[in-house]
């Protein structure tokens, strides 16, 4: 332990000497000259192909695989034509035309030598009429389809004179998405920066030092981008859209965070020390800890999705988990450098002088705690019940899948095109069941696909472009009469699945876009009940660890699952009867969880952390109410700012980020404002020192005043004046001129234990002849007194 507190005071020393933080700024600018070209490539690294987001082992997966064997990976555009009265014969003209027209492209990875069509709704006076476009999907597949769409808008044009032309089926859908996807990093950035911006203006009321944090997580991000674009180039790390996205909430939310917090502490130690190093040095040495242990839960909770199934859930683990460590780091090191180069005056016009008093010291928070005090089993019982009654919307929870029609916000041409295209075809159209089997058994698995009744057996065949016969195996492709979403085409693939497997000695696997669907589907549902425990179990270890006790883990960790409980049900209502969403994705749950477990756990350890700081020299119940009064204002100010970049995800087009943020952001403010505030501390003042079993301080409770009667500034209560206090404890580390060891004297005037005669003294703390004996002005025990101030 002790190496280790070493190592703690030389990283501390490092960062904070008076030379060497000139050092932090310049290594820090040079990675930021290395890493910004790199970061910015990081979309050009994105994998956003099917297989990047399937589960590793599914049968799709597999097909998958095989298909490519037979012909590059494909995607089919589907072009819808209708007329409801009936297609004119100027309508199958231009229908004609624009087939010839589209045979002749090539640009994009359209294959338009195998387009297919026209193919009408019905042999006589059609009604409609579809041709089928198939593109390659490749390594750029993804970049590539947008513009491969949009190659084929122009010859075919929109339709009129009641002519409706739609480009719909797989192709059209992915492009729609990856329209919605594009600019991503940069709509996400700019909404993420501007919320930091206006919240750290709110919480600091200083013009200047918001941009220290902001610089911060902006070299965060950078780092972050550049790491990640190297590990998917040269080490296989999967990116695509979704975590690409999250990164950027994820730095911008955790970092400010972390600068928030430490700020707190570095603003308190310097209205008790003149010089700012020394500030800074107690800051990072009491405040350190905790930011990073948070950082911590948040690194291993993220890596724990690495057991998932699904591959778009696993590529997010090591994607989220690099980019809050790299924003951890930054925090720890940039920050406080920062902070110490552009000195106090980075604080105006509110700049904390020594001895200037602490606001906290009588704000909401202290108010609160004393009131909470007074009668804490009342509160937690009111406040569990009342969460636990809105958790009760779960019961509206919808998490088992969104359709294609329901994943975008408004209803772009490839939604209307499958709505019109149902009306006149078959629902699955355009996105048929593959089938691979052995060469040998082909003629029997393909009766035995054509016998299921959810398939159209007109549609079974090779499709063109795809070699009859490769490596002893065939492929076929099979239309389901249901939409490809739907359960009922699901419900098609699970039953021909069961009757092509029952072919001897055929090997035959089924895939495509219903498959595919119902894959992801079973993956994720395995995924929430494998990670959902591991990361409460992983959080657990971590606070026992930090706290040294067991009880106050199993509450945080009782109380963290009420408000993910809460923040789902409201959602779910909110979902239903604000939003209109027809319902959730599978991994709903699962991503919520982990970002509202990882990173709402972070306020109940900065909580809890200064709460047993207090309890070793104050008491527990004291030290409870003096811990929110501290922490209330900078915890409340770190979860606005998580709430409003989550929120921020409610800037892009899809259903799916919405809902997310949403969740999220609902789950931080009522952790922050309900849960932490009231609930947690209710909690720990009624269970009072054996919250902290079997750790000593449950049985050797640093003693104090009675909670209710506690200041939140430490002073006695009524009839304390003079009364000598236990030792403050707290160690100071080796800053210059202190002794760096607790209850070491300091200089003449600062050893005096009780307060001025008729004031109450700091219970804990040592009175200074001819001061007032509740203040602390300049640190704990042995550390130097003001040399502005004369000896008692």
């Amino acid at each position: 332990m002790k190496r280790l507190d070493a190592w703690k005071r030389a990283a501390i020393g490092v960062v904070c000497g008076r030379r060497s933080k000139w050092l932090v700024l310049a290594l820090w600018l040079l990675v930021l000259v290395f890493v910004a070209p790199l970061g910015a490539k990081l979309s050009d690294a994105q994998d956003n192909d099917a297989q990047s987001w399937l589960p590793g082992s599914a049968e799709s997966t597999q097909v998958l695989d095989i298909s490519n064997e037979f012909r590059p990976e494909q995607i089919p555009a589907v072009v819808v034509y209708a007329r409801p009265d009936g297609l004119t014969p100027q309508d199958r003209r231009q229908i004609a035309e624009d087939v010839q027209q589209v045979k002749a492209l090539r640009e994009h990875g359209i294959r338009g030598a195998e387009t297919r069509g026209p193919v009408f709704d019905r042999p006589a006076d059609p009604r409609a009429a579809q041709i089928y476009i198939p593109i390659t999907m490749d390594a750029a597949g993804w970049q590539r389809i947008g513009p491969a769409v949009d190659s084929v808008r122009h010859q075919v044009g929109k339709g009129a004179d009641g002519l409706s032309v739609h480009i719909t089926g797989p192709g059209g859908t992915a492009a729609d998405s990856s329209n919605a996807f594009k600019g991503i990093d940069s709509t996400l950035l700019y909404a993420a920066m501007a919320v930091v911006v206006v919240m750290l203006l709110i919480t600091f009321r200083s013009p200047t030092l918001l941009f220290v944090p902001l610089l911060g997580v902006v070299v965060a991000l950078f780092t972050a981008q550049a790491l990640i674009y190297l590990l998917a180039k040269h080490a296989g790390l999967t990116v695509n859209g979704q975590s690409a996205g999250i990164l950027t909430v994820l730095v911008f939310g955790a970092g400010t965070d972390y600068a928030l917090l430490l700020v707190a502490r570095y603003r308190e130690e310097l209205r008790r020390h003149e010089d700012r190093h020394e500030a800074m040095i107690l800051a990072m040495n009491r405040a350190g800890p905790a930011i990073l242990a948070s950082g911590a839960t948040v690194v291993l909770s993220m890596l724990v999705l690495l057991v998932a199934e699904m591959n778009s859930t696993r590529g997010l683990g090591p994607v989220a988990a690099i980019g809050v460590g790299v924003g951890l780091l930054t925090m720890l090191t940039l920050f406080p450098a920062l902070l110490l180069v552009f000195g106090r005056w980075i604080f105006w016009p509110s700049v904390p002088h020594l001895g200037s008093a602490d606001p906290t010291k009588s704000g909401v928070w202290a108010r609160m705690g004393r009131r909470i005090a007074r009668r804490p089993r009342t509160f937690w019982v009111a406040t569990a019940l009342a969460l636990g009654l809105l958790s009760l919307g779960l019961i509206q929870l919808r998490a088992a899948g969104i359709s294609n029609a329901d994943q975008f916000t408004g209803k772009p041409d490839s939604i209307v095109g499958q709505q019109v295209s149902a009306r006149y075809f078959p629902a699955g159209d355009g996105d048929p069941l593959v089938i691979v089997s052995n060469a040998a058994q082909g003629r029997q698995v393909g009766h035995a696909v054509a016998a299921d009744p959810g398939v159209v057996q007109a549609s079974i065949g090779v499709p063109p472009g795809t070699a009859p016969v490769h490596d002893g195996k065939v492929l076929f492709e099979a239309t389901t009469r249901a939409p490809v979403d739907s359960a009922a085409a699901k419900a098609t693939v699970e039953r021909v699945r069961d009757a092509v497997h029952a072919v001897p000695g055929a090997d035959a696997k089924v895939g495509g876009g219903s498959a595919a669907l119902l894959d992801m589907e079973n993956a994720q549902t395995h995924d929430n009940y494998l990670v959902i425990p591991l990361v409460l179990v992983v959080v657990l270890l971590v606070l026992s660890i930090l706290l040294r006790a067991l009880i106050a883990p199993l509450l945080l960790i009782g109380t963290v699952v009420l408000s993910l409980a809460t923040a789902l049900g409201v959602s779910a209502l909110a979902f239903r009867h604000v939003f209109d969403y027809a319902g959730e994705d599978v991994a709903f749950p699962l991503f919520v969880f982990v970002f509202l477990v990882a990173l709402g756990i972070d306020y109940n350890i900065f909580l809890t952390t200064r709460i047993r700081e207090e309890a070793a020299h104050r008491g527990t119940r004291p030290g409870v109410v003096t811990g929110l009064a501290t922490t209330g204002a900078v915890i409340t100010s770190a979860g606005l700012v998580l709430a409003g970049t989550f929120a921020a995800l409610g800037t892009l087009p899809i259903v799916g980020f919405a809902e997310i943020g949403f969740a999220v952001a609902l789950g931080v403010l009522l952790d922050t404002f309900v849960v932490r505030s009231v609930l947690v501390t209710a909690l720990f003042l009624d269970v009072g020192p054996k919250v902290w079993w079997p750790n000593r301080l449950a049985h050797e409770d640093g003693g104090g005043p009675p909670a209710d009667a506690a200041e939140p500034d430490g002073s006695g209560a009524p009839g304390t004046a003079g009364k000598p206090g236990p030792p403050d404890t707290r160690e100071t580390p080796g800053a210059p001129g202190t002794s760096g060891r607790s209850g070491t004297t300091g200089k003449p005037g600062t050893t005096g234990e009780a307060g001025r005669p008729g004031e109450a003294g700091r219970p804990g703390e040592t009175g200074r002849p001819g001061e007032t004996g509740g203040s602390r002005e300049a640190g704990g025990p042995g550390e130097p007194s003001n040399p502005a101030s004369p000896p008692g």
